[in-house]
């Protein structure tokens, strides 16, 4: 592993290869404040140029309920943005702007962080001359797991790189210039911390987007309810631990292969199951179109049911 030299012309270079990428994103949305009265409501956030086409990555909550987008670039120019897809649980977002031959800034590989690295958090709030905003610090921590209002965003970065609210959406980046994360403000109690989307993971989810227009994950297509000894004992169930299916989606993988309501799953590929959330977790691990075992009991029975997990579509 090559070392780098930590130094303030290092830190000044890396700055400059980076902040021509990073964009201003401005936004407007109305909202309805009174029976007669609509008022238009204004955001501001950052983003980083991935694709010259004018394809740009920033975070999904920065572009939530807009209708209008600005993209203000490096060098004033400002661009009318596009959302062409985003995604909520990750909080990624792609917009597009009507430009080539703009300046892409270079994705690294999030799996080789390692806590106590140099990161640099690049942020363009206010598109205003004199360039994008700069924060130094290291990664405090990896994988951290956090409740938002869009719910549990899991696998984060954790960096004491200060990322106010106009930043979230700008690039991380380590002391080679590679992006490794994108930051998010969008977690409620972050005071002296940041966060930050692994790299890793915005890139799947930008792959998906740009192919289809939304993230693809497998599902299984049921709801259910984690059963306990308690739960069991009270209705005369066969077995302590498990997820009773409750429902079942109409022509989800779990109906197409013969899961039912009252089905009790035990287990996916003989590995024990006993909560709705370790379900989840198994089942997301999964790629689409892969087959997973499923082991459940029908009133008494063990049953082994073969299931092909299908990409889940959300609603337009």
């Amino acid at each position: 592993m090559n070392m780098v030299s930590i130094d303030e012309d290092t830190i000044t270079s890396v700055i400059e290869k980076v902040m021509v990428s990073v964009v201003n994103v401005s936004t407007i949305h109305l909202l309805q404040v009174s029976p007669f009265e609509i008022a238009p409501i204004s955001g501001v956030g950052s983003g980083v140029i991935f694709d010259p086409n004018g394809y740009i990555m920033t975070n999904a909550h920065v572009v939530e309920a807009a209708q209008r987008i600005n993209v203000t670039l490096y060098n004033g120019e400002v661009l009318s943005g596009e959302v062409i897809g985003k995604d909520i649980a990750t909080d990624i977002a792609v917009i597009k702007v009507d430009r080539r031959g703009l300046q892409a800034a270079k994705l690294g590989d999030s799996s080789k962080l390692k806590v106590g690295q140099f990161v640099i958090a690049i942020g363009n709030p206010f598109g205003l001359a004199g360039g994008p905003t700069v924060t130094m610090g290291v990664i405090s921590a990896l994988n951290r797991n956090m409740q938002t209002r869009f719910g549990l965003m899991e696998g984060l970065v954790q960096t004491d790189a200060a990322i106010n609210p106009g930043n979230s959406g700008g690039p991380l980046v380590n002391l080679a210039g590679e992006v490794v994360a994108i930051t998010t403000a969008i977690i409620p109690f972050a005071q002296g911390i940041g966060f930050a989307i692994p790299i890793n993971t915005a890139k799947r989810v930008v792959e998906d987007i740009m192919e289809v227009g939304y993230v693809r994950r497998p599902w299984l297509g049921i709801v259910g309810v984690s059963l306990n000894p308690t739960i069991s004992t009270y209705y005369n169930f066969p077995v302590d631990e498990g997820v009773l299916v409750y429902r079942v989606a109409p022509n989800s993988p779990a109906y197409l292969a013969g899961i039912r309501e009252g089905d009790i799953i035990v287990a996916i590929d003989d590995k024990s199951v006993n909560s709705i959330e370790m379900l989840k977790k198994m089942i997301e691990s999964k790629r689409v179109g892969a087959e997973v075992d499923v082991s459940l009991v029908r009133d008494v029975s063990l049953i082994r049911i073969k299931v092909k997990l299908l990409a889940f579509r959300p609603p337009e």
